[in-house]
């Protein structure tokens, strides 16, 4: 068997980089495993290839994301790029993939960093070519420059819309409109959490000023908006939503949808680690300490893989897990891991001082999941409808796993990451209980597809 490595990281997003830096400054042997092909995560991807001239990277999100991919090229922290984490097991072995191999490496601590991802949001005609989410056009535009070729429409509920809106902007994309999805009462409810949110005022600077860029760039904002539909044959042609008691179509090429951000935690689950549902982010949350570290010894998870805070709090809860990593391994005591911790703990308290503010002012109408007509395609990788879920559900299906094997819902190559939210909420509405009762899907490794080919050649050796 092949000797442990001290620390596995899964993730080179601000958490897992800072992470690693932390620990490795503290002489541990780090390895970091990455899906992608150079460091950054989605909030810095393809930093260090773009040029200091790319209007759309603000201009403190480069200045920041190049000091600490600088700080990590100079470190020793062993890099893997390009390398798929498919598996981690409580017998604390990695399940990687890279180049036509699998191998596993058992990890003396592992630290999971896997980010967040987009909330799927089924509506009709969201299967369309020229429908995709807001977060893949910033990807396509951070890797490649690209933009739409023709007027794109920006349609959701949450603050990244409004960054991606800008920035597709300053790449000098044409934006017909961006079309806000947030219920009517958000704005209220939200008041109430605002003095909270004084503590982090660099935030509301900034949303405010992406907002001004919009209005002074001739983009009409759409409040209020319900009822989103693309239509098309081979693809969308035209966008139609209703707002201010009207139906209103529009010509569109392309729909970029953000209805913000979850948790990317398949992994987490796979290791039956309990998770709870918050009602305030509405999802499902692993279930940590202040370290991030769950209720296996050896694993923790930093960033917004637990938590969606932003990549400024996702560093920070990085260098505590790299803390938590180099006490347990005993590199450092508790009492230098509560002393470097401290000045971390009060700058990540700031950065989360704003979320309950953001959290209900941007808060998606996930009560009209439950609504979908019949014909929406639920499950993409399985062709399941809401109609087929609701069939299942008539026959006396009633627990998210039966459904699960009774209808493939959830068992694509996505592994159930674009339709489990929803047939929790379709299950919920016809059942009567709340999500938090209806739990999730079970998840199993391989997480990630990976070919049979390679787990069959399976590696366990030394190399």
């Amino acid at each position: 068997m092949a000797a442990a490595i001290d620390l596995g990281i899964i993730g080179a997003g601000p958490a897992g980089l800072s992470a690693a830096l932390t620990a490795a400054e503290l002489g541990l042997e780090v390895h970091l495993f990455d899906d992608g092909p150079s460091p950054g995560g989605r909030i810095f991807k393809a930093l260090e290839a773009a040029p200091a001239d790319r209007r759309w990277y603000p201009g403190d999100d480069h200045a920041r994301g190049a000091d600490l991919l600088n700080r990590f090229r100079a470190s020793d922290v062993r890099y893997h790029p390009e390398t798929t984490v498919w598996s981690v097991s409580r017998e604390r072995e990695l399940g990687l993939a890279a180049g036509g191999r699998a191998w596993l490496l058992p990890a003396r601590a592992v630290i999971l960093a896997g980010g967040a991802m987009e909330r799927p949001w089924p509506f009709p005609g969201w299967t369309l070519p020229g429908v995709m989410t807001a977060g893949a056009a910033q990807v396509l535009l951070k890797t490649d420059g690209m933009v739409a070729d023709g007027p794109a429409l920006f349609a959701g509920a949450g603050p990244l819309l409004y960054l991606i809106a800008a920035q597709y902007l300053a790449a000098g994309a044409t934006i017909a409109a961006l079309l806000d999805l947030a219920p009517a009462g958000n704005a209220r409810a939200a008041l109430g959490r605002l003095p909270g949110a004084l503590r982090a005022p660099h935030y509301l600077r900034q949303g405010l000023a992406l907002r001004r860029r919009l209005r002074r760039a001739g983009v009409p904002l759409i409040r209020r908006v319900t009822d989103l539909e693309a239509r098309g044959g081979g693809q969308v042609e035209t966008v139609s939503y209703r707002a201010a008691g009207r139906r209103t179509e529009v010509a569109a090429r392309h729909l970029f949808v953000h209805m913000g951000l979850l948790p990317n935690s398949n992994l987490a689950a796979s290791l039956d680690l309990p998770h709870d549902w918050d009602q305030g982010r509405l999802c499902w949350r692993p279930r940590l300490d202040g370290w991030g570290a769950s209720e296996l010894p050896w694993l923790a998870i930093a960033g917004d893989g637990y938590d969606i805070a932003g990549a400024v709090a996702a560093e920070r809860r990085g260098e505590l897990a790299g803390l938590w990593a180099a006490e347990g391994l005993g590199r450092i005591d508790v009492a230098e891991r509560d002393r470097r911790a401290a000045p971390i703990h009060r700058r990540l308290n700031r950065e989360l001082a704003v979320r309950p503010f953001l959290d209900r002012l941007f808060r998606p109408p996930l009560e009209d999941l439950a609504k979908l007509d019949d014909a929406i395609t639920v499950c993409r990788c399985e062709m399941v409808s809401a109609g087929d879920l609701r069939g299942a559900l008539a026959l006396g299906c009633g627990e998210v796993n039966q459904l699960k094997a009774l209808t493939r819902a959830g068992m694509g190559r996505c592994q159930g990451r674009q339709c489990a939210g929803t047939v929790a909420q379709l299950i919920a509405a016809e059942t009567g209980r709340p999500v938090a009762d209806v739990g999730g899907y079970r998840m199993r490794g391989p997480i990630k597809p990976i070919p049979l080919a390679s787990l069959a050649a399976l590696e366990t050796g030394d190399d």
